[in-house]
């Protein structure tokens, strides 16, 4: 599967430079209001460490690359439309917005922690802007937006559960569209307390509640704390992780990244996205503005948050918030390798819980038919079709067709 994650939040945030500098795209960055006028759709990594030297072999990846003993692995980035207010109501690009969002499998809040916006995304005065109620007027929107899909077929749900459908049935393909599963409605109607009360008698306080807590739970998020490098952000990254401290808040300088990104393709520097340091390599060839902005980038940025966060951003929205495992599924036990000899080919993002049928399946829909057992290669175990698999597994699986062929 490709996991696609939405960046979202108000204009002027620093979206789009988030995801150019994720994905070295050059998308138009510009202070007026909808830059973004539809959706920029582009490759970004998940880095995980690979395994091939716990093995002491020399991988060909095939699905992802290995370089320095990180695997990177494709994802896809999706660059929405700055939200407004009343977005959920089609104001703005709300209702495209709205429709690509539901595409995605966990969304990265881009927040101006600087506060150099005002309440409708203009730019103001740093410091003068408040990221805290930023990100609650986008929340409010998406919110608004679960809850607009609810109220507006009451009497189409109405009918179903009158015909038979169970309630969570009828929930489940109400919201189907949009990505929701029925462990997150179940889930839902559980935490919100409606569980044993019937749909016709849910209030609009209800519904809200429970569109809240189904679309937190169906759209996972974490919260980009952008413009860490503006003098005054520290003190909105502490409030906004005090406020919403069940909520995953990364400190980010995007503009830094883009930086250390292009000179890297310029060969100016060595630099590994996520990484903590990055060495110049040609110091002659840069200008007095590079060297002033690669200086401030290692002693204000890294020296005080370690990395520039994008790519740690996206780290821990595949593999935290996802919950996302890394398997190596192997043909050949012994060399690590496919039917055609590839060592440690490729690596699969499975949802943590996923099993051995669930990995065959994930490889070929038929290949689960015969499957009998796999073999953890680490460990040399065999393992049930139900075992839910871990994080860096290397499996060899064996079907019915493969013991009468070997």
């Amino acid at each position: 599967m490709t996991i696609k994650i939405g960046i979202i939040g108000k204009t002027n945030t620093g979206k789009t430079t988030f995801f150019n500098s994720a994905t070295l795209a050059s998308n138009e960055i510009s202070t007026y209001p909808f830059t973004t006028k539809k959706p920029q759709t582009g490759t970004g990594q998940a880095i995980t460490l690979c395994v091939h030297m716990e093995f002491n072999v020399q991988d060909e990846p095939n699905n992802s690359k290995c370089v320095d003993g990180w695997r990177y692995i494709p994802i896809e980035l999706i660059d929405l439309p700055g939200l407004i207010k009343d977005a959920w109501k089609g104001k703005g690009l709300g209702n495209r917005f709205l429709s690509i969002a539901a595409q995605s499998d966990a969304l990265l809040h881009v927040v101006d922690c600087s506060g150099s916006i005002d309440a409708t995304g203009k730019i103001t005065e740093p410091g003068s802007g408040d990221p805290v109620s930023d990100f609650a007027d986008i929340e409010e929107e998406l919110v608004m937006w679960y809850q607009k899909i609810l109220e507006g077929n009451r009497d189409k749900l109405s009918k179903n559960i009158r015909d038979g459908t169970k309630q969570v049935d009828a929930l489940t393909e109400l919201y189907q569209g949009i990505g929701v599963k029925k462990s997150h409605v179940i889930q839902a109607l559980k935490t919100t307390n409606l569980e044993e009360i019937a749909f016709d008698d849910f209030d609009m306080g209800q519904t809200k509640e429970f569109a809240k807590v189904l679309r937190e739970m169906s759209k996972p998020t974490l919260i980009v704390a952008n413009k860490i490098d503006i003098p005054g952000a520290d003190k909105n990254f502490n409030r906004l992780r005090e406020r919403y401290n069940e909520v995953i808040t990364v400190p980010a300088s995007a503009d830094s990244e883009l930086t250390l990104r292009r000179a890297e393709q310029q060969d100016l520097i060595k630099y590994s996205p996520g990484s903590e340091q990055f060495d110049i390599v040609k110091p002659e060839e840069l200008n007095d503005k590079q060297t002033h902005a690669l200086n401030f980038i290692k002693q204000d940025i890294m020296g005080e948050y370690m990395r520039t966060g994008v790519q740690f951003a996206i780290n821990v929205t595949v593999f935290k918030l996802l919950k996302m495992n890394a398997v190596y599924p192997v043909a050949d036990e012994t060399k690590l390798s496919d039917k055609k000899g590839h060592i440690l080919p490729d690596l699969i993002l499975l949802k943590d819980g996923a099993t051995v049928k669930d990995l065959a399946n994930e490889i070929h829909t038929g290949l689960s038919k015969g499957l009998l057992h796999a073999k953890d290669v680490r460990y040399k175990l065999r393992l049930p079709t139900h075992y839910q698999l871990r994080d860096r597994d290397v499996i060899s699986l064996v079907s019915a067709t493969k013991k009468a062929s070997g």
